[in-house]
């Protein structure tokens, strides 16, 4: 077990501390953008892809789930994602939102949501639950757990990436959701999907499944969406 890049704290639920990783972008001030962690935890790769969305601009928090463990075995993450008891997951992402929302350097009165595989689904739940607080969630080959997720509370713009040889997450499953989500918000939801399998934007834990060329495809359209939306 490694640490998680850790620089920051705020109250959370139940008088619980949460710790984070947050990046300022150049001019201090940008709109809100929080990124929900793999189920390896608050790695090198999320907070490098924090500090990609500070670079460009965007005020960025990935919040720490696991309270400081990471992890770059497989059965150990799968216990972790089993032991994090859903509603003090919903309540720290909740809290991150507020503390994000609250930043002295936070520009406008929402925020961006961008989650990896458990974090994609983790940040379409955030969305739905918090409303007009997230104006934009993009979630990166994950979606929640339950296929017949209520997503009435979803008012952001969604844009999803998925890969087209994920074995664990197929077409057929992400076109189902895409269509639970037009039905309940009516707005098409942007979904792409990639050459490539499960996890083709992290570089650190699954090279095999690493995949430059797309991976910066879609970085290049949530920059642009992120922008569209909280610009």
């Amino acid at each position: 077990m490694d640490a998680a890049r850790q620089n920051v704290s705020f109250a959370g639920p139940s008088g619980r501390t949460v710790h984070g990783y947050l990046a300022v972008p150049p001019a201090g001030v940008g709109p809100g953008v929080l990124v929900v962690q793999e189920w390896w935890g608050l790695t090198r790769h999320i907070a490098e892809l924090t500090d990609r969305l500070a670079a460009e601009g965007f005020l960025a928090l990935a919040p720490d789930l696991y309270g400081g463990t990471v992890t770059h075995d497989r059965d150990a993450a799968a216990r972790m994602k089993r032991e994090l008891p859903p509603e003090r997951a919903a309540e720290e992402l909740a809290a991150a939102v507020s503390h994000l929302l609250a930043h002295p350097g936070a520009v406008g009165d929402a925020i961006g949501v961008t989650g990896f595989c458990m974090g994609g689904g983790l940040a379409l739940q955030l969305a739905a639950r918090e409303g007009d607080r997230v104006a934009a969630v993009v979630p990166f080959y994950g979606l929640p757990g339950d296929p017949d997720y209520d997503y009435r509370g979803l008012t952001a713009h969604v844009l999803g990436h998925f890969g087209e040889q994920d074995a664990s997450l197929p077409a057929a499953v992400v076109d189902e959701a895409a269509i639970r989500i037009g039905e309940a918000t009516g707005r098409r939801p942007e979904i792409h999907f990639y050459p490539a399998g499960h996890a083709f934007m992290n570089d650190e834990k699954t090279p095999s499944s690493y995949d430059p060329l797309q991976a910066a495809i879609a970085w290049r359209r949530t920059l642009t969406f992120l922008w569209a939306h909280l610009g």
